[in-house]
């Protein structure tokens, strides 16, 4: 039985676990429940004597103190630690990491035995005994670091977040294999923050909080207790808050028959709309029209007709244009000469001062001579 009493943990004047009190019993599986940083890791350190703080207290196996003895001691003791990040050796094959797993004294003589126990347990390791672990799926390589935790032949197996990573599915077969190494007679004692699942096959759980253990009880009476539900099972007594406005009933879409009927095929007269009839708005408007009286000019010297000069705007500017074209071809061609419309750019003062060449810098790369001394150690030779 592994028994930790009053263990307290410190860095420096931070506390990281305070007064902790726990025992596990062999073939028991026992979880340990808590909020990040409460200390819980710190815990499974500590008993495994790998913790950097100061720790004091009452840690034994077997009625065997374990507190002060070197990490390996403790292993060849019969405490195994799978630590969180599973920790495998990545460039190594299955089999190789497995039997790295047997390199205590108590493990060597059975070793044979206990990785029969192991492939009995995973029995994919046996298939993937040649692959390298690197290669492997997350699930994969966590079988791979209980397998080799278990070749060690420990009396206690201690687990830290070993479901971290995987999928709900590589998760529920993590938990049956943990099952089964229980029924071995092997005693687990696991944090895990998958709480429904690790109490599902746990025989017993504490609460941690703090760095203070607070409660401790059956498995299945945490299960049930609503505090925990609503701590670590994601449930609670009231109702969760709704995030979005309910939808009000809406009323039945009733069915209704609608008849289409075409408009007025109705017609009016073009007389009837204005009021009188278009002949007579015909005769008034020839009774109003302006006789214009064209006035003729004399035609010039080239034959050109004489343009009728309109009463109305729009024909007299027209008339005036007609008689801007008509003057502009009479009038003769007289262009002013070229060097009276195009004046030459100054042109620009030339210095006496010629400009300098451009200088071009030439560098040359530095020569390397290599010299080789002779194999009689007479000299040196040029290469």
């Amino acid at each position: 039985m592994l028994e930790l009493t009053n263990v307290t943990v410190r860095y420096g004047q931070h506390r990281a676990l305070e007064n902790a009190s726990v025992n596990v019993a062999k073939g028991e599986i026992v979880v340990i429940l808590g909020a990040n940083g409460a200390g819980k890791s710190t815990l499974l350190k500590a008993a495994s004597g790998i913790c950097e703080g100061v720790v004091t207290g009452e840690i034994r196996l077997d009625g065997t103190s374990l507190a002060g003895l070197a990490p390996h001691k403790i292993v060849d003791a019969g405490l195994a630690l799978v630590p969180e990040g599973r920790g495998v050796f990545p460039d190594l094959t299955v089999r190789e990491n497995l039997i790295l797993g047997a390199y205590s004294g108590r493990a060597r003589d059975d070793e044979k035995i206990t990785l029969e126990r192991v492939y009995d347990l995973f029995p994919k390791l046996r298939e993937r005994g040649s692959q390298i672990v690197g290669t492997m799926s997350g699930g994969e390589q966590q079988m791979v670091a209980i397998g080799r935790a278990m070749m060690s032949n420990p009396t206690v197996l201690t687990l830290d977040e070993p479901s971290l990573g995987l999928s709900p599915l590589l998760s529920k077969e993590l938990f049956q294999n943990l099952a089964r190494v229980r029924d071995l007679g092997i005693g687990v004692l696991m944090v895990e923050q998958n709480a429904k699942q690790s109490l599902a096959i746990a025989d017993r759980g504490y609460l941690i909080e703090n760095a203070q253990f607070v409660h401790e009880d059956s498995a299945e009476n945490l299960m049930r207790d609503p505090a925990v539900q609503a701590a670590y099972l994601g449930a609670g007594s009231a109702e969760a808050p709704q995030t979005h406005k309910p939808v009000p009933d809406m009323p039945e879409p009733r069915s209704e028959t609608f008849a289409i009927r075409p408009r007025s095929q109705k017609t009016q007269s073009a007389d009837a709309i204005l009021g009188r009839s278009v002949a007579d708005l015909v005769a008034a408007a020839s009774t109003q029209s302006v006789n214009v009286t064209a006035q003729k000019r004399p035609t010039d010297r080239r034959g050109t007709s004489s343009v009728d000069i309109p009463a109305d705007r729009l024909a007299a500017a027209l008339a005036a244009i007609e008689r801007g074209a008509v003057n502009a071809r009479s009038r003769p061609k007289s262009y002013p000469p070229a060097s009276s419309r195009y004046v030459a750019a100054p042109a620009q003062p030339q210095t006496s001062e010629a400009k300098p060449p451009p200088v071009i810098e030439v560098y040359r790369a530095p020569r390397v001579e290599v010299y080789r001394r002779q194999a009689d150690g007479s000299g040196f030779e040029r290469k």
